[in-house]
């Protein structure tokens, strides 16, 4: 039997496991690094969060990989070359941060990594009746797994569109197995790149959860903050909060044909981008906007539509009063999170720290939830395949030899 099959086999048979897991979003800010503890499987799943840390990617990082993102049209040659080279490098950001840790790699079980998503190509936005749904991340798990000698886990999109999802929202089978609760009616809103959020049911009925993205996230107020202040983002509100709402701009950006598709949805910056922008500041007649005034409307734009997507979700289910727990970079956002907050007033409102996970660490911990399931989970009845959540466990296994 070969070595590493053999220590999978233990490795899940084991009460624990020690599992890195990785995240690297559309606003390439950094790599998430999550060190998590985690025993059993499923809705028995425990996750402590041992050690967490972003580690700011350098800016020709950045433009390597801004060289192909969510581009129709790319350099081919390019593409080929990042695949390898983003694994490399993340691999290399994994070895430094356990030695600044302490931790000597045998002493993790598995990398989990999400990869670098560069296109996502879901058939409601591409418009191909030929084909089906799509997603590309690049960060090769071999190149993972032969540099720091852990078992990597990778490409997990890929089985959740093979069993008829969109390839996202992914965070669903994390929040269900570690932040369900019975008797209170949970929202998990993830304000990244792309906002979505995912309903736990307080009555534990895996066949009433929902998972969906509502729109934009941050995606647009970054872009519009990088191109004209040359930063990284628009931090606590301070360009948005120079300017006011322009409504006609807001009313033409509201008319996508997104925001009225049925749940589940998924988007990208594909969609959402500047471009989208400049057509709508074209349609509203608003050639002479302010960038203040543009950010106040985009900041508004997420805010309205994570209340929009929430309040259909509300109808659907017939819940009124939730428990809604955020995490993602748009809640250091005091601007988006007083709109969403003075909208849902029946609500009540936390961060993911009073579940004892670190908001910014949400979304790599629960790529290392679903490694987990891959090595020690057994059948999945979350969504029992119903509302675009297959019941699969997702991963391709990289061996380091």
């Amino acid at each position: 039997m070969n070595q590493y099959i053999a220590q999978l086999a233990r490795m899940g048979a084991a009460k624990k496991r020690t599992i890195i897991g990785l995240m690297s979003g559309t606003s390439l800010d950094g790599l998430d690094i999550a060190l998590c503890e985690i025993g059993g499987s499923g809705m028995e799943t425990e996750v402590v969060l041992k050690k967490f840390t972003t580690v700011s990617f350098e800016e020709a990082f950045k433009n390597s990989i801004r060289s192909i993102f969510s581009k129709k049209i790319v350099d081919f040659e390019q593409l080929c070359l990042l695949n390898p080279w983003v694994g490399e490098k993340h691999a290399s950001i994994i070895l430094a941060t356990l030695k600044s840790w302490g931790i000597d790699p045998s002493e993790i079980d598995l990398i989990a990594s999400h990869g670098q998503t560069v296109y996502h190509a879901p058939k409601i936005l591409h418009g191909h009746p030929q084909f089906g749904n799509g997603t590309l991340q690049i960060g090769d798990g071999d190149h993972i797994a032969v540099k720091t000698g852990i078992i990597t886990i990778s490409d997990f999109r890929q089985k959740h569109i093979a069993a008829g999802g969109e390839g996202a929202p992914l965070a669903v089978y994390g929040d269900y197995f570690i932040f369900s609760k019975k008797g209170e009616d949970r929202i998990m809103l993830n304000i990244g790149g792309i906002a979505n959020y995912t309903f736990l049911p307080g009555n534990l009925d895996a066949s009433k959860i929902f998972s969906t993205d509502t729109g934009p996230g941050n995606t647009l107020m970054d872009q519009l903050a990088q191109k004209h202040f040359d930063l990284p983002y628009d931090k606590d509100a301070a360009i948005a909060l120079k300017g006011t709402v322009n409504n006609a701009l807001l009313t033409v950006l509201l008319k996508d044909a997104f925001f009225e598709k049925p749940f589940p949805k998924t988007t990208g910056p594909e969609l959402f981008n500047l471009d989208y922008l400049e057509k709508a500041i074209e349609a509203a007649e608003q050639k002479g906007i302010t960038v203040y005034d543009t950010m106040a409307t985009l900041n508004r734009l997420t805010a309205q539509t994570i209340v929009a997507a929430i309040q259909k979700g509300q109808e659907l289910i017939g819940y009124k009063k939730l428990s809604i727990y955020s995490s993602g970079g748009g809640m250091h956002n005091p601007l988006i999170m007083e709109q969403i907050k003075a909208a849902l007033p029946e609500s009540t409102f936390f961060t993911t720290d009073a579940l004892q996970i670190h908001p910014d660490a949400k979304e790599a911990v629960l790529f290392a939830v679903l490694a987990n399931e891959h090595v020690a989970g057994g059948v999945l009845e979350i969504g029992a395949g119903k509302a675009g959540i297959p019941a699969v466990t997702m991963g391709k296994i990289s061996f380091p030899k």
